[in-house]
Order: C-alpha cells, then sequence, then structure tokens
C-alpha cells in the first residue's frame, strides 16, 4: 500500500472510532439525564432557569462571609495547623486519604496525628477518611486505610471513622477542616502524601525526588461555615451514630455571599435518598452563562456534559474577545486517554481561532524541570463567579463520588483569584491586566514556545507548557470506554 493510501486508511479508522467514542459518549448523557429526571435531579444537568446560583436541591447562598483563596500547600497547610491548634471547642476533619505521618508545617516536624492528639486531650477531635478501595485496582487500599486509622488513633482520644458508604468504583473525595463551627477549609488539599507531597510553594522549585504540586483551597468565615458544618454532621451520623449539634446561626464575618455546593450520590445516605448534584449544576450554570472568559484549573477534563459546552462555546464564540483556558497535569493519574481526546475535540471546535488554549505546568530550578501535578479544582467564569473545592471535571465528581465545592459570585474575589494564579503560572509579579491581551500575547506565545523546546529536548525557560490535544484512535475511543465503565 502506498504512504497516501496509508494515510487515508488512518483517516478513515479515526473517523470510525471517533464516531463510536462520541456514541459512547452521548448514550452517557442520555443515561445520565434519565437518572436525574427519576430522581427529580434533572435540573442539577439541565437547569430550567438563569442565573449562576445552584437552586432547590443545594443549601441556599449565604450572605456576611469571609473568603480566602490560599493558592497551594506552603500557603494552605499552615493556616490549618494553625486553625487547628487554636480549637476551642473541636475539631472536624474529612478527607479522601490522611496520612498519620503527614506533616502540615514547613519545618517538617509535628505529624499531623501529633498535631490532633494534642488537640485531643483538650477537645474532640473527629475524623473521616474514606475507607478505600474495596477492589484492589485503586488506592488506596482498605487494608491500607485501616492501617493508617489504627496508627492514627493508637494511644490518641481522636476519633476516626472509615466512610464505606460510596458506589464500587467511588470515593468519598471531599476535603474539609472545619474548627469550632467557627471556620473552615474547603479545597483540594489531602492530608497525605500519597501520589505527590502535597506541601509546595507558589515558585514550584524542581524536586530530585518528589512530584511538584499545584493545589488550593478556600478559607471561610461566616454563616456559610454552618452549611459545611451541616455536611460532616450528616456524614459523622451516618458512619458513627452520632448526632452532633450545630450553631443556630454563625454571625457574619465578611461582605461576600457564598453558596455551599457538593455532589452526594443517590442512596449513599438515607437523609438524601435522591442526592444532590449542584457541584454539576452550577458549572453547567456557569458555562453556559460565559460571555468572555472561562478559566479552568482541574486534575481532569473528561466530563462529556461540560466538553460539549465547551465546544458549542468555542463553535458559536459568544465574541471576538472571548477565550477559554484550561489548566491541566502534564499526565493525570488516569483518564488520561479521556482528557486528551476531549482537548482535541476542542481544538477541533476552536477551528484555528485561537480562542482556546490547554497548558500545563512543570516544576523548574533554573534549566531543570520536572513533573508538576496540577491538582486544583478551580472554575472562573468572566471574573464573575469562582468556584473552589474538591470536584474535577469528569463524570466521578459530577454524579458518583462525594464532593464539596463553594461557589461566589463576588466579582472582586473572581478577578483576584484570577490575578494571583496567573501571577504564578505566567511567572511574573502582576498579571491584573485585561485577560484577552494576557492569553494571547503570554500565555499561548510562553506556552508554544516551551513545548517545541520540549519537543526539541532543549531545558525549559518557563514552567508553563501548551498541552496538545491528542485524536489517535485508541486514545480517542479508549477514553469513552473508560469513563463508560467506571462512571455509567
Amino acid at each position: 500500500m502506498t504512504v497516501a493510501g496509508t494515510q487515508s486508511g488512518m483517516r478513515a479508522l479515526d473517523r470510525v472510532d471517533a464516531a463510536i467514542g462520541g456514541g459512547i459518549e452521548h448514550a452517557m448523557i442520555h443515561h445520565h439525564m434519565r437518572r436525574m429526571r427519576r430522581h427529580g435531579q434533572l435540573d442539577a444537568l439541565a437547569p430550567a432557569t438563569d442565573g449562576l446560583w445552584a437552586t432547590q436541591h443545594a443549601a441556599p447562598p449565604r450572605p456576611g462571609n469571609a473568603m480566602e483563596v490560599l493558592i497551594d500547600g506552603a500557603n494552605a497547610l499552615p493556616r490549618m495547623a494553625e486553625a487547628i491548634r487554636g480549637a476551642r471547642r473541636h475539631v472536624h476533619v474529612c478527607s479522601w486519604h490522611l496520612e498519620p505521618d503527614f506533616d502540615p508545617g514547613p519545618r517538617k516536624s509535628t505529624p499531623v496525628r501529633d498535631l490532633l492528639a494534642d488537640v485531643a486531650e483538650r477537645v474532640p477531635v473527629r475524623v473521616i477518611v474514606w475507607a478505600g478501595a474495596p477492589v484492589p485496582v485503586f488506592q488506596p487500599r482498605r487494608a491500607a486505610v485501616r492501617a493508617a486509622r489504627e496508627r492514627l488513633v493508637r494511644g490518641t482520644k481522636i476519633q476516626c471513622q472509615l466512610d464505606a458508604c460510596t458506589r464500587l468504583m467511588h470515593c468519598h473525595h471531599e476535603k474539609l477542616v472545619i474548627v469550632d463551627d467557627e471556620l473552615a477549609f474547603v479545597g483540594g488539599i489531602d492530608l497525605t502524601t500519597l501520589a505527590g507531597d502535597r506541601y509546595d510553594s507558589n515558585d514550584h522549585p524542581h524536586k530530585h525526588e518528589q512530584i511538584g504540586w499545584h493545589d488550593a483551597t478556600a478559607l471561610l468565615r461566616g454563616p456559610i461555615v454552618r452549611d459545611v458544618a451541616a455536611h460532616f454532621a450528616m456524614r459523622w451520623e451516618a458512619t458513627a451514630d452520632e448526632a452532633l449539634a450545630l450553631p443556630e446561626d454563625v454571625p457574619p464575618a465578611g461582605d461576600t455571599t457564598v453558596q455551599f455546593t457538593r455532589t452526594v450520590p443517590e442512596g449513599a445516605y438515607k437523609v438524601l435518598p435522591r442526592g444532590e448534584f449542584s457541584v454539576l449544576e452550577t458549572y453547567v450554570r456557569a458555562l453556559r452563562s460565559a460571555q468572555r472568559l472561562i478559566y479552568l484549573e482541574n486534575q481532569f477534563l473528561w466530563s462529556p456534559e461540560i466538553v460539549h459546552i465547551l465546544e458549542a462555546k468555542l463553535r458559536r464564540p459568544p465574541s471576538p474577545d472571548f477565550r477559554v483556558v484550561v489548566l491541566l497535569p502534564h499526565k493525570a493519574n488516569n483518564g488520561q486517554d479521556d482528557t486528551r481526546g476531549m482537548l482535541g475535540r476542542l481544538v477541533e471546535a476552536d477551528g484555528g481561532r485561537n480562542q482556546f488554549l490547554a497548558a500545563t505546568i512543570m516544576s523548574r530550578s533554573g534549566e531543570r524541570s520536572g513533573p508538576l501535578y496540577v491538582h486544583a479544582k478551580i472554575g472562573i467564569v468572566d471574573d464573575e463567579w469562582l468556584a473552589i473545592g474538591s470536584a474535577n471535571l469528569n463524570e466521578h465528581s459530577l454524579f458518583n463520588d462525594t464532593e464539596v465545592d463553594v461557589v461566589t459570585c463576588d466579582p472582586d474575589l473572581a478577578r483576584a483569584t484570577r490575578h494571583t494564579l496567573w501571577a504564578e503560572h505566567l511567572e511574573r509579579d502582576d498579571a491584573s491586566g485585561d485577560a484577552t491581551t494576557l492569553v494571547d500575547e503570554a500565555w499561548r506565545p510562553i506556552a508554544n514556545e516551551q513545548l517545541e523546546r520540549q519537543r526539541a529536548g532543549a531545558p525549559l525557560t518557563h514552567h508553563l507548557v501548551e498541552l496538545p490535544g491528542v485524536s489517535r484512535r485508541s486514545r480517542r475511543l479508549l477514553g469513552p470506554l473508560d469513563a463508560l465503565v467506571v462512571d455509567g
């Protein structure tokens, strides 16, 4: 066969496999629509009204809060440790995984077990962690989680419950720290070194033996904390058979209105028989409303519902200045085929207009660079809507795992958060310029140049690198098949 004939055959197979993959994705979307309709939750997937806030099944937006976004572990973890040490009534922690030897401080001298044990001598300390994977294809496995729990509680007054109220292939994924029902941390940072050390600084220096880690959490004070505390109380009562008292109200602490959103699959807890899918709803509402900018940082981008919205925006952009920028890991720890295939579709939807950019970041010190894991879960739309929490943009987080996010429509906070993140990623002191201009004149040329250097085997001179989409048959087809098996 000639080269031309071989290439033609490959293109034909690409089209067939892409069509099959697309068919699987459409089938999954219809499956989720039937599922949501059956449980009276269709508005989460197809909101019938305008607006950015999740409605009906979510807690209402709470005015009167202080919300601070803490970027990267070196800024967030010491603040968590400080808050825990200052507890006067109780400390409540939810984590996907918690290692007793994990140290949240800069000096690496006070493991989380010692920190919690010391506080537990004065006030109740309650911890909920996922019970672990019931099948030996995921981490952490149940035996490892039981061993970690034993090390955590042995010889201490720490109370720790292992929560197994999940579907077979899913997990409890939220990351919460609540102190005295007065302040709460809601974000993406687990108290573990599994898959990478969460303690990393904004400049992400190259680490010889460890993967770098980019993450974020929100520090909250005010009435929104009661909603976070109520979620913990629901899970604690289900696993420990102990009802926790909640404050009648939490006094105002600021001027920001914040909404508590979550994913709780139907049937996971008796008090939520129909589940709650308000994380999905608020993302759907915000992305559909976007007029100027969609900026997403996430570990994954393989929800067909979300990608279809982005595709539609790129095919019919609201304005010439409209931009979509996504920051993802260079190589996700799973779902990589799904994500790269989705990026290929978004590149195609962009149609060469340069309104879409996918990028990643690498750890770097001089000419030495290495992996840096993007684990943050942040969404910003039009500098008006900001979401931060534990939810990934995949079917796990939007339909099947338990997740907690917080959302605000405070434009000052949304814009300030973007400026902080972009200053970090662009390696500059100030990134407060026009978003479209920064994407076109900074993000894109830097990311493209570093991708070319990476392909040529040359040292990186910046840690921002373009992340290309792919459309090879194995990836375009295997992604939807994997999602169907795991998420369907």
